[in-house]
């Protein structure tokens, strides 16, 4: 059972909304799920059953305890995986854009973790123990669906383990590469700016003054790599894992990254051949139980092609 208190991020909320947003980000658990727990009684708010549009108020105390059956990931042998390098205790992969991560309510069978336990059994049990964990084994970080590249599994639970401690304490470089809109005001930089939640709850802002959300803090490093007549080329190395960051940051420099449709500017015209972000997580590099590690992942067809025709 979690016990949840709540304070001046959370007060003037919906309940259900709020949970979701907060408490609730793994695309396993739809707003929907947390509806249908609070008007179960998983969800009490202050020893009682709320409405699920019931506002929250500061020092309100939320009970939640939600039994959810346990399910069994559906292999799929038709899905392709490109293994960048294994060994004993990880899995490299490019992860093709298109391809989500692991199931969730919506996709129980088409990501990579159906296809991960096909190629690496071994993995099926590898997790931490918490709420639908058991759907995410080996993973230990994520990529959007539509964004590409570098991606570390973990073959064991020591391996899952220390690699999860890892990411949380920002210990692992991550290097990406996109294409933007438009020419950067500054050929390198620094965007130190927390993410919080828009008031839609559907994308992720900026967070400035009061927001609908917790505002977490937010840092990436960026540079110029090449020029064309209306895009720059550039690397984006986030300090921080805020979901969506790299997007939100570039688009609060007015250089949001071509193909993104959620954070585009409204009067920015999406390129012909361009069907996703482009984005690609390009290099990956962590040392683990002493010995270093260095990825790189090649930039995909789709992204290359474009590029080439920039030329």
């Amino acid at each position: 059972m979690q016990k949840i208190v709540i304070d001046e991020n959370g007060a003037g909320e919906r309940i259900d909304k709020f949970l979701k947003e907060e408490f609730f980000l793994n695309v396993e658990t739809t707003r929907g799920d947390v509806i249908r727990s609070i008007k179960e009684g998983q969800i009490l708010l202050n020893n009682k059953k709320v409405k699920p549009s019931y506002i929250l108020k500061d020092q309100d105390i939320v009970m939640i305890d939600i039994q959810k059956e346990k399910e069994e990931v559906i292999p799929n042998k038709d899905i392709k995986l490109e293994i960048i390098f294994q060994d004993k205790d990880i899995i490299v992969i490019n992860k093709p854009s298109g391809l989500q991560v692991h199931p969730s309510d919506t996709e129980k069978e088409n990501t990579l973790v159906n296809a991960l336990i096909v190629a690496f059994p071994e993995i099926k049990d590898v997790n931490d123990g918490s709420e639908g964990s058991w759907m995410r084994p080996g993973i230990v970080h994520r990529l959007d669906k539509d964004t590409s590249g570098a991606m570390v599994v973990a073959k064991n639970k020591k391996t899952f383990d220390e690699l999860k401690r890892q990411f949380a304490d920002r210990e692992i470089e991550k290097n990406y590469v996109a294409l933007v809109y438009g020419h950067l005001a500054k050929n390198e930089g620094v965007v130190d700016q927390p993410i919080a939640r828009a008031a839609s709850f559907k994308k992720q802002k900026i967070a400035r003054g009061r927001t609908k959300g917790i505002a977490r803090p937010a840092l990436t490093e960026y540079k110029l790599l090449k020029r064309f007549a209306e895009f720059d080329f550039v690397e984006a190395v986030p300090k921080t894992g805020r979901m969506h960051q790299i997007r939100v940051h570039m688009s609060s420099l007015g250089n949001s990254i071509v193909g993104d449709a959620k954070y585009k500017r409204r009067n920015l015209i999406l390129p012909d051949g361009v069907l996703r972000q482009l984005l690609h997580a390009q290099k990956l590099k962590f040392t683990l139980f002493g010995k270093a590690y260095a990825f790189e992942a090649p930039l995909p067809a789709d992204f290359a092609k474009f590029m080439q025709s920039l030329d």
